[in-house]
């Protein structure tokens, strides 16, 4: 989750600094720009190095993307300041058609590699998310996706990382990208109609940037740091600073001896943040000032003409030349990394195994520099006129988007075909009610297809309107009901967390074909119960807030789920606080339905039909491991009037076993939910035993 250099084709068209002697661009390489810097072109090896070995040989997050971002801006800065000191339009257009058709190619080369792997490594019920990933990278929005799934309790793999994780910080660079030259272009319209100094403008406004976005940083990272680490706002001070110290170095004078030490002390400590600090946990708060203020000193240090300067290390033809390749060996060594280790099924790279990772990346790197990246940047015809660069990034971006689009439409008519043939080819959990006849066809698909079984989830379909409308602001984005009317004979309120959601897929039919109004308040890993003690600060004003909510609308009756599993374990308990829970409840004359808990694995029995088949042993564990040998609801019957208990342990496990499949159906989605097509092939046995149980007519 780190990002390589800043976008290689930014960092060599605008690095619009001070000139080098002939001796240093001779040092570094032919065919540079006189104003080209070989120390900034050697820092971002450094920093990509960084950013690689750490990931591959240590697992850990080094705090070299942080460079990178403060670089790009110093850069392009420099650029945008050229431009108006100048007199030269700004030409937002122009800039940015070139800046992306630049960045796209070796980024469409990487998604379509990595889409090859995936289909070929991972198990298909991960290629929807992963191609939503695909996507999402292509229009570098990747970050808000992975910032939505941080905080989505539903997302569909949090047991591995994405190969396409690390396109997160390109998402966030291409944001701003778009944004930081729409303020250069605003402040040199201001600056000239009022006379202003440029400079001590931009200063000013980027300024207020660097201070509000760290302030929220700060408040957000220590808040909730998971999605804050992919938030742009919480980024955008490190641009800042790097937009800060272009305005400002050029008006510092500073000795060379004083150079010299900062140099080093920059190196040394952009070197060491990643081994002092756990990155991954604590950024992008304060602490990651460390790693960008030691690149600004890096970078204020330049050229010392110093034979002790760090400079004459950064401006060596190696580092020189790795930095020419380090966009795409950002983009290809995580890849590699997540695929060779799902490949391997393990959970780390040895130093062997992580030597070879990074020798292929750098190869990779190497082809796709010298064969994709560097003929789209000097292919002159797309730089004659907009039309041509819009053409040519069109091309690219439908290279990508056309295998794209016929994985969806592929996915589309599998399904739909699966569909037509459901009601005889997928009954579900009718295959395990006594007198079933299987009439299953041979060639019959498993439903929900594997690559939409992650989206399976089951929900009622209207927001909360009328009375039902919570009063509490808190509840009132997730409270949601059916089309039945208020005037109903009964309404029924689903309680609970993700696994009382799930039971909506037949709690809903059953409430339709008995005009029971129903609604749900649900919040995921976070069940209902009235003692709270044990409950994190959100889930416990959730429940406080649904007990408001309750006092004033009761409904007719309650639904929840009764029991926890534990993950391959018979360790089956009440779950907390639920006698507590009925008795409160049933003490409001409302009816409270109970349904004990599914199994649950420490595995994830989805992936494990994908990939060993429905037959396997291990994707058919024994029901004995997986729950109590009583339901540990049965101790609690008849002792509280108004508690009906359900038990569909005999729709789910075969007495025997519990499969992954049934009925030719996924009976799970993940290692522990439910499937919402297979909760639905449940719908009619849920009616006969709620209606048994209650005594309702």
């Amino acid at each position: 989750m780190v990002r390589s250099r800043s976008l290689r084709g930014i960092v060599v068209s605008t690095a619009q600094t001070t000139a080098t002697t002939k001796e240093q661009r001779r040092s570094s390489g032919t065919g540079r720009k006189p104003n080209f810097r070989p120390e900034i072109q050697g820092l971002r090896s450094l920093a990509v190095l960084m950013v690689v070995t750490y990931h591959v040989w240590f697992g850990r997050v080094s705090g070299g993307v942080d460079v990178f971002l403060l670089v790009s801006a110093f850069l392009m800065t420099l650029q945008f300041t050229n431009r108006y000191a100048q007199h030269r339009p700004m030409d937002l257009l122009r800039h940015w058609l070139h800046l992306f058709r630049r960045l796209l190619p070796a980024t469409v080369v990487v998604l379509l590699g990595t889409l090859a792997a995936i289909f070929v490594v991972l198990p298909k019920t991960r290629w929807a998310a992963l191609v939503d990933q695909v996507w999402a990278s292509l229009f570098y929005v990747q970050n808000w996706l992975l910032q939505r799934e941080a905080v989505n309790y539903y997302a569909a793999d949090r047991s591995q990382a994405s190969p396409l994780q690390h396109f997160w910080s390109l998402s966030i660079q291409g944001q701003v990208f778009i944004l930081w030259p729409v303020i250069f272009a605003i402040a040199a319209l201001a600056c000239r109609k009022y006379a202003l100094r440029y400079r001590v403008a931009l200063t000013y406004v980027f300024g207020l940037i660097f201070l509000v976005s760290l302030t929220y940083s700060i408040i957000a990272t220590a808040s909730n740091q998971t999605t804050a680490y992919f938030d742009t706002f919480a980024r955008l001070w490190e641009f800042a600073l790097g937009t800060l110290a272009a305005l400002v170095l050029p008006m510092v004078k500073i000795s060379k001896n004083v150079r010299v030490v900062m140099g080093w002390v920059g190196v040394i400590a952009m070197l060491s943040c990643g081994i002092v600090l756990q990155v991954q946990t604590a950024f992008p708060g304060f602490v990651a000032l460390w790693p960008t203020l030691a690149a600004a000193c890096i970078i204020a240090a330049g050229q010392t003409g110093s034979r002790f300067g760090v400079d004459r290390i950064l401006s060596s033809r190696p580092l020189v030349r790795l930095g020419d390749n380090s966009y795409a060996l950002y983009l290809w060594h995580w890849p590699l990394l997540v695929i060779s280790l799902i490949w391997t099924g393990k959970d780390h790279a040895g130093w062997l195994s992580g030597t070879v990772i990074i020798a292929t990346a750098l190869v990779l790197a190497f082809l796709t520099t010298k064969f994709v990246e560097k003929p789209f940047r000097e292919w002159k015809w797309p730089e004659v006129n907009r039309r041509r660069a819009a053409v040519a990034i069109v091309a690219c971006l439908t290279i990508a988007i056309v295998p794209l689009i016929g994985f969806t439409v592929q996915q589309n008519v599998t399904a739909k075909i699966a569909m037509d043939q459901a009601q005889k080819d997928n009954p579900g959990a009718a295959a395990l009610v006594p007198g079933y006849v299987n009439e299953v066809s041979p060639s019959a698909v498993l439903l929900p297809t594997a690559e939409k079984l992650a989206q399976d989830w089951a929900n009622l379909p209207s927001k909360c309107s009328g009375d039902l409308v919570p009063s509490s602001k808190l509840l009132q984005g997730v409270c949601l009901q059916n089309n039945q009317p208020a005037e109903s004979s009964r309404t029924i309120l689903v309680l609970g967390d993700s696994h009382a959601e799930q039971w909506l897929a037949a709690v809903a039919p059953v409430a339709e074909q008995e005009q029971w109004r129903t609604y749900q308040l649900l919040l995921g890993a976070c069940p209902f119960t009235v003692d709270t003690s044990g409950l994190d600060a959100p889930c416990k004003a959730f429940n406080d807030a649904v007990v408001q909510q309750i006092d004033q609308h009761p409904p007719s009756a309650v639904f929840l789920v009764g029991t926890a599993a534990s993950p391959s374990s018979p360790d089956e308990k009440l779950t907390v606080g639920l006698e507590d829970t009925v008795k409160m409840l049933t003490g409001k004359g409302i009816n409270v339905i109970a349904v004990r808990d599914n199994p649950r694995f420490d595995f994830n029995m989805a992936d494990c039909v994908a990939v060993k088949g429905q037959h396997s042993p291990d994707c058919n564990p024994s029901q004995e491991q997986l729950l109590a040998a009583q339901n540990p609801l049965a101790s609690l019957q008849g002792k509280y009037p108004g508690l009906s208990i359900l038990d569909m342990t005999d729709l789910i496990c075969n007495g025997t076993e519990c499969p992954g499949v049934v009925g030719n159906t996924f009976v799970y989605l993940d290692n522990n939910h439910l499937s919402k097509t297979y909760v639905a092939s449940m719908a009619p046995m849920l009616k006969e035993r709620w209606l048994a149980a209650t005594g309702w007519s």
